[in-house]
């Protein structure tokens, strides 16, 4: 993957959010060791935690196939962290993964699964 793919495709998600009415509260928000969160987005009451996954291909699946067990149990904490840091009472909290296939000399294809865990 060519250097700097990751947070091109993370900067596509946060435009693609903003286009569809989101706010975005936070990009690569770390939680000391424990982790970053790539989003965090906010719309009606509703706070959005976005793992977003680049790649240049899908030889080795899709990017959200990357979003396993353990990179949940890992939102979920850090998602913890950051609503008690900002005292944020939200109405709901969701959940997504953002998948960027992005190979040499195209455009990129996004794909947002919503409330994907």
């Amino acid at each position: 993957m060519p250097p700097g793919i990751g947070p091109a495709g993370e900067a596509l998600v946060a435009q693609w959010y903003a286009r569809a009415g989101y706010e975005v509260l936070d990009r690569n928000w770390r939680y000391g060791r424990a982790g970053e969160i790539d989003l965090v987005l906010a719309r009606a009451g509703t706070v959005v935690f976005c793992e977003v996954k680049t790649r240049s291909g899908v030889g080795f699946g899709a990017p959200v196939e990357a979003v396993g067990y353990r990179k949940q149990t890992q939102l979920r904490r850090l998602a913890a962290a950051w609503l008690s840091e900002r005292g944020a009472k939200p109405r709901s909290v969701r959940f997504d993964v953002a998948s960027v296939v992005w190979p040499a000399r195209t455009d990129p294809t996004i794909e947002v699964l919503e409330g994907a865990f």
